[in-house]
């Protein structure tokens, strides 16, 4: 098997709903942001020693491919797997879950301390880059809005996982000084 097909040379790239496009598109900039959030999260795995942290971040990732496949059919109805509101619901529930177990805060956190919150960090800042670049191209075409909401609530999750791990590990949070 071959991994390679040389296609992708010139620049261009297939896609379910939109057909071959530019790799500079915005279409392809959010699918690109979608599979880096996907394997920071990846990171995060194997770095996280808490299982029930661990679990949540593996269902996440195997919905950011339904994200991924929403995304990329946008430009048609035809059999693309959605991201739905229960997606959305999902993501909420795991967030009060966690965040239930870390104390109020009454500061901005710097993103690190333990090693397992700062992967968690940098994936929650590649979610709101996600994020913007989902928000940039629904402002010149359709996306669906759970896609939009989803990619909200997932970098609020890795931001309550990655203090719930630092409790975990028993490091403080670390504020701005300014």
């Amino acid at each position: 098997m071959r991994y390679y097909t040389g296609r992708g040379d010139g620049g261009e790239t297939d896609t379910m709903g939109f057909g071959r496009i530019s790799k500079g598109t915005q279409i392809a900039n959010l699918l690109g942001d979608i599979d880096e959030l996907n394997s920071a999260i990846g990171v995060s795995v194997t770095n996280t020693t808490d299982e029930r942290v661990s679990g949540i971040m593996k269902t996440l990732q195997d919905k950011l491919f339904k994200a991924g496949a929403d995304a990329a059919s946008s430009g048609t109805n035809e059999g693309a797997k959605r991201i739905t509101a229960l997606d959305v619901r999902w993501l909420e529930e795991q967030t009060d879950d966690i965040g239930a177990k870390v104390p109020d805060l009454k500061k901005f956190v710097l993103p690190g301390g333990s090693t397992p919150s700062a992967y968690l960090h940098l994936a929650r800042s590649i979610a709101r880059r996600a994020e913007r670049s989902a928000v940039s191209l629904s402002e010149k075409q359709r996306l669906n809005p759970n896609l939009l909401a989803f990619l909200n609530r997932a970098s609020s999750l890795l931001f309550v996982c990655a203090l719930y791990m630092n409790k975990k590990e028993g490091v403080e949070e670390s504020h701005p000084t300014y």
